[in-house]
């Protein structure tokens, strides 16, 4: 069947869903409807923003279904009549009777390689847990989260650089990439998939924002890992004098303990460094509470006598 005679339904909220979904419709794919989370309040105005799919959406006069409660609401979908579903961070848990109605499934772009990593936070886990390789599956929806039929994936090397910012710009980019190369096998019967090893499976939930606040008990590592997941958006953070001081990116320097933990014991040109409990972190760009971001250079001339300060 050609692609643009196909019903495809999307779902999707956030700009990396709008950037696969503009991609297929640039591609030819005809869809006959997006569901999104509903549009929400933004910055300090409270000022409601379209979600990113649905701009995208209108643009192309594309109908845009927006319920609340998806597992409440989708009576809609009977009347669309999809041949199949594209879904990408939509940000509900889709209830079976929705997947049931396309003649050709329901599939997910997740964003890990299952069977690791199912759940909410897959992109940012695997900088948490300092991987080296993550990737995009596309895999068929079930009732059980992110448990069904593997088609296909795309691998992505994660560079020592990379934070969550520009790892879901790797992964939009591979979501799009897979999608376009396997969806026409899938359609043809030329995927039949594989089932995931449930004794290779991990979880990965929503970052809740009580673990934006690094946990000085853990690693070195392990801390420069959390605050790679967590950049840009929201920040990882620490307290300097009571006021919050996000980090947004930093190294490991060393393996040397030879300060208190959270101690800073570098604060000139050459480094802004504190200790943990295994190891030095130098932190290169952040942001202090009421102030702007800036490089360490820029934060150590405006902020005097540093050296011996406790980080918490």
């Amino acid at each position: 069947m050609e692609k643009n005679k196909l019903r495809l339904i999307f779902m999707g909220t956030p700009e990396i869903s709008a950037y696969v979904f503009a991609k297929m419709i640039e591609d030819g794919y005809h869809f006959v409807g997006l569901v999104a989370q509903p549009d929400h309040p933004v910055g300090r105005k409270g000022i409601i923003e379209k979600v990113p799919t649905k701009v995208i959406a209108e643009k192309h006069n594309i109908p845009v279904f927006q319920p609340e409660k998806i597992r409440l609401d989708y009576s809609f979908i009977n009347e669309l009549k999809p041949d199949l579903v594209i879904t990408l961070a939509y940000g509900q848990i889709v209830p079976e009777g929705f997947l049931n109605v396309p003649r050709l499934g329901c599939l997910n772009l997740h964003g890990s390689l299952l069977p690791k990593y199912r759940g909410a936070s897959p992109v940012q886990s695997a900088l948490i847990n300092n991987e080296e390789v993550t990737g995009v599956t596309l895999m068929e929806m079930v009732k059980a989260m992110d448990a069904g039929r593997m088609y296909a994936k795309k691998e992505i090397r994660i560079a020592e650089d990379d934070n969550a910012t520009s790892l879901f710009d790797k992964v939009k980019i591979a979501a799009s990439e897979l999608v376009l190369e396997s969806l026409p096998l899938y359609i043809e019967g030329k995927l039949p998939g594989e089932m995931q090893n449930e004794e290779e499976v991990t979880f990965c939930s929503t970052i809740k924002p009580e673990q934006e606040k690094l946990d000085l008990s853990l690693s070195a590592k392990e801390i420069v890992g959390w605050i790679r997941g967590l950049s840009d958006e929201p920040g990882a953070y620490l307290y300097l004098n009571n006021l919050k001081l996000k980090i947004y990116k930093a190294i490991v320097i060393n393996d040397l303990v030879d300060h208190e933990i959270g101690e800073i014991l570098q604060a000139d040109k050459n480094g802004l460094v504190f200790q943990t409990k295994d190891g030095q972190i130098s932190i290169l760009e952040l942001q202090k509470e009421g102030k702007k971001r800036m490089d360490y250079r820029s934060f150590i001339n405006g902020n005097q006598n540093l050296l011996g300060q406790k980080l918490y």
